[in-house]
């Protein structure tokens, strides 16, 4: 079910979003201030690639370089891709065969915001991680 979740993620929408965070990220590895943005934002490309199977998870040392990091992202970017994310999720979710993708621009709206300090993970490693974390 994922694989064809997947897919039509990828066909209604999922690759173009997927070229404008990798265009995002290349823009901001221009300057080197701001390569640990075009890192995660080609993080974020993958995982807009193929969101179905992939969940967010804590990564253990993040600190508060990440923070403020993820402040500064919110600032100036963070919020309008969250925006975005919502608009689309709400207007997937009109149709029965849409909420599945809606669920998935939902699921994009934390890493959207708050894109260091997170790792994408498969689904059932989530919990191992957190585990981990704690442990």
């Amino acid at each position: 079910m994922r694989l064809i979740l997947n897919v039509l993620w990828l066909v209604f929408g999922g690759l173009f979003m997927a070229l404008g965070y990798a265009l995002a990220g290349l823009i901001c590895c221009l300057l080197i201030v701001t390569i640990p943005f075009g890192i995660a934002a080609f993080r974020m490309a993958n995982y807009a690639l193929w969101p179905f199977g992939r969940t967010l998870a804590p990564k253990p040392d993040a600190g508060v370089a990440s923070a403020i990091g993820n402040v500064i992202w919110i600032l100036v970017a963070g919020w309008w891709l969250a925006l975005g994310h919502l608009l689309s999720g709400l207007s997937l979710c009109i149709t029965i065969i849409g909420i599945p993708l809606g669920v998935a621009h939902f699921k994009l709206i934390p890493v959207s915001l708050t894109p260091l300090g997170h790792e994408i993970v498969p689904t059932g490693e989530a919990n191992q991680v957190v585990v981990v974390n704690r442990g």
